[in-house]
């Protein structure tokens, strides 16, 4: 027997990080206007926005607002709302937004966000102990200052950047401050999310060639139920209390970080091998691997395998760590964070040019970068073979692996894994290299209409540029609901 949450929503979100919880504010009413006494350092937007001043952010034109904008985001949208509310912030500057926001309840649109923990998403489950790579003021959501929030609760922010357990605490009260509680519930399982279409009998039943008829369909003679949501809530008591739900839209904002990259190698399944920077940590802070003479292998290049070298490195663990990469690749990360403010990992970058494996030296004491080596195999007895980019063998005796390559998102409730909406439709949908494939302006799915996609799905990975996509979906949707409203007035037979 269904749970007892079923019915018809508007729109539903799947998960609850920041992507879901700025999206429930914009679709509670909250609108963002251009404030009076604001005055925006590009001149050029700042002479667009006075031209519809009246207006709110959400019904201008995104389009025209964003031409010519630059940022560290390849959608158009996600750098206007981030220029709007830190104005140059890529240079350096901490300038005020420029937006004040008004809860207008008319422009109310029922939705509700699923999630699989407390609101805040994945924050709540990533390393305690290393600090975030945006500042506080970047992982803010509107109306509510994350130092403002700081300093409520008597805690002094001493540095721009903060610890994840502080990102998701605020996330959480973000929900309770707002009055977004009754969007949100907790501990659910999405296992399918399918195109469904209502007969006039009544009788439900697939829309097995959405391709051919997504364009025809608004003309058929069916009563759209565009979604049919099904899964299972975790209970108090361990059991799952199973639901369905109907929508008229769905947004994707899973984030990408359920499924870890694995290299596809032979061993990588043994119990010594982590492909989670929680579950590496973990095991250094119960002390598993203190004291061990070999060292422990990190494969990776990214922050998050900087992370891991620095979590070993500081508990006088010895590393290998390799890479496939040239220290001088130009598209590492560490070169584009400036060294004041990330000092850490620029140390590890700096060892990773300056201790390299030589056969002359072997290892180091400390730590050993292997540049342009990628790992063959594992074995039972903790033996791993790496090889260079010159087809040069070499085994070590470990203590413990992690690999730590990356992630994909878990779409598994959606035909074909959700591949079919990436750019590349023969891949998987990762955030680099194949991302959802979105209409720029809207966040609607290429390949299927009333599905949306944002976040790290579409490639924004930080707070600061996945606002945007709150805003995109939220125009599109209000477009749609006033033509809604207009089509009923004139009595053109829509219900």
């Amino acid at each position: 027997m269904a749970y007892s949450l079923r019915g018809f929503f508007e729109s539903l979100f799947h998960r609850n990080g920041p992507s879901g919880i700025c999206l429930s504010y914009m679709l509670s009413g909250y609108r963002p206007y251009l404030s009076s006494e604001a005055i925006h350092p590009n001149t050029i937007l700042h002479s667009k926005l006075e031209e519809a001043r009246h207006l709110s952010i959400v019904d201008q034109d995104l389009e025209y607002l964003s031409e010519g904008l630059e940022g560290r985001s390849s959608n158009p949208v996600a750098v206007l709302f981030d220029t709007l509310l830190h104005p140059d912030a890529d240079f350096g500057y901490d300038y005020p937004s420029v937006l004040h926001w008004k809860l207008e309840r008319h422009h109310y649109i029922p939705h509700l966000v699923l999630g699989k923990g407390p609101p805040g998403g994945a924050w709540h489950n990533m390393e305690g102990s290393m600090l975030t790579i945006s500042f506080g003021n970047w992982m803010e959501l509107p109306g509510l200052k994350f130092k403002d929030w700081m300093s409520s609760k008597r805690r002094n922010l001493k540095a721009d950047r903060v610890l994840p357990e502080e990102v998701a605490r605020y996330y959480k009260h973000y929900v309770k401050a707002m009055g977004l509680q009754k969007n949100f519930r907790e501990n659910m399982h999405i296992t399918s999310v399918s195109r469904l279409c209502r007969d006039p009998d009544g009788s439900d039943g697939p829309d097995r060639d959405i391709a051919a008829q997504c364009l025809q369909i608004e003309k058929s003679k069916f009563t759209k139920r565009n979604w049919e949501i099904r899964g299972y809530q975790r209970v108090a008591d361990g059991s799952h209390a199973p639901f369905c739900l109907f929508a008229e839209n769905v947004a994707l904002a899973t984030g990408t970080l359920d499924s870890p990259a694995h290299l596809q190698i032979e061993g990588e399944d043994f119990p010594f091998v982590f492909h989670s920077m929680p579950e590496f940590g973990a095991a250094v802070s119960r002390g598993k691997l203190r004291g061990r003479v070999d060292p422990v292998l990190i494969v990776g290049s990214g922050l998050t395998a900087a992370d891991a070298v620095l979590c070993a490195y500081n508990s006088n663990i010895p590393v290998i760590h390799a890479f496939r990469r040239r220290v001088t690749d130009p598209s590492l990360i560490f070169k584009q964070l400036p060294k004041k403010l990330y000092p850490e990992y620029h140390k590890v970058y700096h060892m990773m040019c300056t201790q390299s494996y030589s056969a002359d030296s072997n290892l180091l004491s400390d730590y050993t970068s292997f540049p342009e080596h990628h790992v063959l195999s594992f074995k039972s007895d903790m033996k791993c073979i790496l090889q260079s980019v010159s087809g040069l063998k070499k085994i070590f005796k470990l203590s413990a692996a992690a690999v730590l390559i990356g992630s994909h998102p878990n779409l598994s409730f959606l035909k074909e894994q959700g591949c079919y909406l990436g750019h590349d439709s023969s891949q998987p949908i990762t955030c680099k290299g194949n991302p959802v494939e979105i209409d720029p302006y809207t966040y609607e799915c290429v390949q299927e209409a009333h599905l949306f996609a944002l976040g790290p799905l579409v490639g924004d990975n930080f707070v600061r540029f996945l606002k945007g996509g709150a805003l995109g979906v939220t125009r599109c949707l209000a477009t749609r609901q006033k033509k809604k409203h207009l089509f009923v007035e004139r009595g053109d037979g829509v219900a």
